[in-house]
């Protein structure tokens, strides 16, 4: 043990170790406050490091899904097709219809000036984010409990409108601004301002300010005036709502709220704004009945236009001859029509020499997605049938003045009646069609080769549906459409040549002329032929069953047709080498109360007829 050998440590003199070595004396301690500063210094490299990697992992996982914004600039749409009528106004557009893309420098200076002031008015300064105007935008939704001003700049409608969906989410708030601050870094300020001009939808399936000026104004956005110009920049708060289509008085509203704007940012004086907010006016809106003529002449277009491609397609549609069919066959309709039981009719109006449609109603209603009774229905047409019968008797031989027998007629247990009671014996040709003789026709179609005859005339002229092969098709009984019915008509009045309904006259496709098909026009009648049978359709209208369509001092030829038990009303003839068909009768075939194709449709017809020049 240490103590056998000597002292212990402990037991040592103390003046004797304190002679050997000196005193050890322990270091200062920090001062807290500087313990503390360190510790914080420390802890906020700490967290900052790990702020930085969190955010970066955020950032990581929003942006994963995020469209490549070069390719969205792009970005794949559905083609627009737009319908224009002979003038030039649009008729009908569908799909997501643009227009032509425009620099600022083609703009009038106020268009530009109009959106930012209403849209976004720091958009020239601004780092494509507006702080100041999202807190003023959430303090007066806050004071009115619903949203009524919006925060986003233009950069920001750029962004959510080019990449993103509508969807009210988080996620999609964080992508819009990642995307905002690409754009402002990406892009001058009026690389944007472009961008959301010729990108922002507007209402009425028009996306960008040159297609809305043309569907709203008839004029590119090179041209319009300063009131337009206010209206356009106004529509994107609510474009399906406030277009001048859908509701004009609110299009004109909101184009003054621009235009007290435009004054507020100095784009324009108190006085322009006066003066342009006393100019708006909307002419009134289009009858929608030429959608029935634009639905099918857009299906025509479908059929010939490269796929993916905008197309803007001049029609044959005349917009006063539309407006004369509507009105006259909404006149009979809401009127003597509803008293007699007649529920429907349509109207086809096209030009005898090329068969370009110019006007078509296809029913009572909304046309929006209708039963087009012009095109698709198949009903008995009566006796406006009986023409393809005198064309086959001209053809075996007979002419306009020779004679056929009125009197009655039995086919096995078949007897054909006449509407008018009591029977003539011989009568010609002529009177028996301007009559519509019944017994006559039934005669004629016998000595002509009988129906099967009969029938291949009519498909010869047009006619595409199958026919009965019986004596009862001399009185109109297989069912066709109106349609193409009046186009083989057609041939009566153009000298003897088939038609085929045609709805386009010029196509372009991306701003590309497309060549349209043309369809052959063969004979089918001898041209002398055809004048007989024009001959005996004056007399239908001058002396028969047909006078209640005559039209003075115009030459009016035509027939008219009735089906059994009052079923089905037609009348088609032609005018100025223009042919007029007209159906009426109800779509679940319930008769009506003694119409015949020589009253109401006959005045159907004579209404049309009287707009043609």
């Amino acid at each position: 043990m240490r103590r056998a050998q000597g002292l212990a440590v402990e037991d040592r003199p103390p003046g004797r170790a304190a002679a050997r070595r000196p005193q050890e004396v322990p270091p200062p301690r920090p001062a807290p406050r500087r313990r503390r500063s360190w510790a914080l210094l420390r802890w906020a490299i700490i967290l900052t490091v790990w702020g930085l990697v969190v955010l970066g992992a955020a950032v990581a996982w929003f942006a994963r899904d995020l469209p490549r914004p070069a390719e969205a600039l792009d970005a794949a749409r559905r083609p627009g097709l737009t319908l224009l009528d002979r003038s030039g106004h649009i008729v009908a557009t569908f799909g997501d219809v643009v227009g032509e893309p425009l620099r600022l420098s083609e703009m009038p200076k106020y268009l530009p000036e109009a959106a930012v002031a209403i849209e976004d008015r720091r958009f020239w300064t601004n780092w494509g984010v507006d702080i100041p105007g999202m807190i003023r935008a959430a303090l007066a939704d806050l004071l009115a409990g619903h949203i009524v001003e919006g925060g986003s700049t233009i950069t920001q409608q750029v962004a959510k409108n080019l990449f993103l969906s509508n969807a009210r989410t988080v996620k999609r708030k964080i992508q819009e601004l990642l995307l905002t601050l690409w754009l402002d870094h990406s892009f001058t300020k009026r690389e944007i301002l472009e961008i959301w001009l010729n990108r922002v939808y507007l209402g009425s399936g028009a996306w960008g300010m040159d297609a809305a000026a043309r569907l709203y104004f008839g004029v590119s956005a090179r041209h319009v005036s300063l009131w337009q110009a206010a209206v356009l920049a106004g529509l994107p708060q609510a474009p399906s709502r406030i277009n001048p289509r859908a509701d004009p008085e609110a299009a004109a509203a909101r184009g003054r709220e621009v235009l007290a704007a435009m004054v507020q940012t100095g784009a324009i004086t108190a006085a322009q704004a006066q003066a342009a907010a006393a100019q708006i006016h909307f002419p009134p809106p289009q009858a929608n009945g030429a959608r029935w003529f634009a639905d099918w002449a857009a299906q025509q277009a479908q059929a010939v236009l490269p796929p993916d491609a905008d197309a803007a397609v001049v029609t044959t549609l005349d917009p006063r001859l539309q407006a004369a069919a509507e009105r006259s066959l909404a006149a009979i309709l809401d009127g003597p029509g509803k008293a007699e039981g007649v529920g429907q009719g349509a109207v086809v109006v096209l030009d005898a020499a090329t068969g370009a449609v110019r006007a078509m109603v296809g029913g009572a209603g909304d046309p929006a997605g209708g039963f087009n009774r012009a095109v698709a229905a198949r009903r008995q047409p009566g006796s406006c049938f009986k023409p393809f019968v005198w064309l086959a008797a001209l053809e075996h031989g007979m002419r306009p003045d020779d004679r056929v027998l009125d009197a009655p007629i039995h086919i096995g247990s078949w007897s054909p009646a006449d509407f008018e009671p009591g029977y003539r014996g011989e009568i010609t040709l002529t009177q028996a069609l301007a009559d519509s003789v019944n017994t006559a026709a039934v005669r004629l179609l016998l000595r002509a080769g009988g129906p099967r005859a009969v029938a291949a005339i009519a498909h010869r002229l047009g006619i595409a549906d199958a026919l009965p092969n019986a004596p009862s098709l001399a009185l109109g009984t297989g069912n066709v459409g109106l349609l193409e019915m009046s186009a083989a008509y057609a041939a009566f009045f153009n000298g003897g040549r088939r038609v085929t309904p045609v709805g386009l006259e010029t196509a372009t496709a991306d701003g590309r002329r497309v060549a349209l098909a043309r369809s052959a026009m063969p004979r089918v009648i001898d041209p002398d032929l055809a004048a007989m049978m024009v001959r005996m359709m004056l007399a239908v209208v001058r002396d028969g069953t047909g006078r209640a369509a005559a039209v003075p001092g115009r030459a009016v030829a035509g027939k008219t047709g009735t089906t059994q038990d009052y079923r089905d009303a037609w009348f088609i003839g032609a005018v100025n080498g223009t042919v007029i068909g007209v159906w009426l009768g109800n779509d679940d075939d319930r008769p009506m109360r003694g119409v015949m194709g020589g009253g109401l449709p006959a005045l159907v017809f004579r209404g049309v007829a009287e707009a043609v020049r």
